[in-house]
């Protein structure tokens, strides 16, 4: 079987790749909303036909890509029936397998994170993709999306780790770069399941946990009730390979900062802040031309149409709006820095002015 784990590094998603290698047919599980260019390339060269994209769960950190896979590549949706969600080709029960040629996945209810998370075991119990219910070391949170700390414990214990102990097991998300682990690693050493931790005790530790709701929460979730199907924009969006791009959910091209330090003489630089601040302590990106955002429409013409062009501001959000402006005026070929100088300045890259 091909197996591929993939990042998503604003979201710290892993998108989870499987192929039969005799029929080519593929499963993407967990897919990213601004991966789903990168995912699709993938496929691609990789020979493969995406069959199904599958969901762990509704997330609430980023919005999936599952119905813009679906436009691009003619692959269907299935998730949880649990989930609530609508626009899905298939709503799984638990014990439904999903094929992918001669290899499939058992779908195991495994609830309490949110009350449609489900665990995917591989045919031969050697892996098992097991979104939030149970991460490495850890397992997801129980205080929203209908989630149940004495329902989470349950599912773990009784649908997990009922696996054998050397089946691998790759979660949704990692924070500190790790990326597999195992039944047997996680029912000796998992702090909050593990050992000879009870039912009780996990709920009390997991209704002291005091996290904030996760940032994209009022975004990602009424997206992904709907599998990721935006409300007006539509798939088809212009094609751009002048770059390594992604696209956001809010219909923005976007480039990371380490590709474009090494690509400044390739492309116009706009930077749409203030003066004050092009000249202040985070400095600019070198060969920077400043434009406000205010004299942008005004001030189009000074740009070239046959170069790309690199909108910069503080944070991404100003030029995010700048990208919109620029297509309005006729530029087709732009995209905007993500995370702008914030980020830049975080990655240590070259700057003019500034301060240390």
């Amino acid at each position: 079987m091909i197996f591929r784990q993939l990042f998503d590094q604003q979201s710290s998603t892993y998108t989870y790749l499987l192929a039969d290698e005799q029929s080519r047919q593929a499963v993407l599980v967990d897919p990213v909303f601004e991966q789903a260019r990168r995912d699709a390339a993938l496929i691609d060269e990789l020979g493969l036909k995406l069959a199904w994209t599958l969901e762990t769960h509704v997330h609430a950190d980023h919005v999936t890509g599952a119905w813009l896979l679906r436009e691009r590549l003619g692959s269907r949706i299935a998730l949880s029936a649990a989930s609530g969600a609508e626009g899905a080709d298939r709503l799984l029960q638990p014990g439904d397998q999903v094929e992918f040629g001669k290899r499939w996945l058992e779908v195991r209810a495994t609830p309490g994170h949110t009350s449609g998370c489900v665990t995917y075991v591989v045919d031969d119990r050697r892996a098992a993709l097991t979104g939030d219910a149970l991460l490495i070391r850890g397992c997801g949170r129980t205080d929203f999306q209908q989630g149940s700390a004495e329902t989470l414990y349950r599912s773990v214990h009784e649908q997990i780790f009922e696996l054998p102990d050397a089946c691998l097991l790759y979660p949704a998300h990692d924070y500190r770069g790790l990326t597999v682990t195992s039944v047997g690693e996680e029912k000796l050493y998992n702090p909050r399941l593990g050992g000879q931790i009870l039912k009780d005790d996990f709920a009390g530790y997991m209704s002291h946990l005091g996290l904030p709701h996760p940032k994209q929460m009022d975004i990602a979730v009424p997206a992904n009730l709907r599998c990721g199907r935006p409300r007006e924009a539509s798939a088809d969006q212009p094609a751009q390979d002048w770059a390594p791009l992604t696209y956001t959910f809010a219909g923005i091209w976007e480039v990371q900062p380490q590709w474009l330090e090494e690509h400044l003489r390739a492309v116009q630089i706009v930077d749409v802040r203030e003066s004050a601040e092009f000249n202040g302590s985070l400095g600019h990106v070198p060969g920077a031309v400043l434009i406000p955002l205010g004299e942008l429409s005004a001030r189009a013409a000074e740009l070239a149409k046959d170069r790309p062009i690199v909108t910069v501001c503080r944070s991404g959000a100003r030029s995010a709006q700048a990208t919109v402006l620029l297509g309005k005026a006729g530029f087709t070929e732009v995209a905007n820095l993500s995370g702008g100088m914030l980020r830049w300045r975080a990655q240590r890259l070259s700057v003019e002015g500034g301060a240390e």
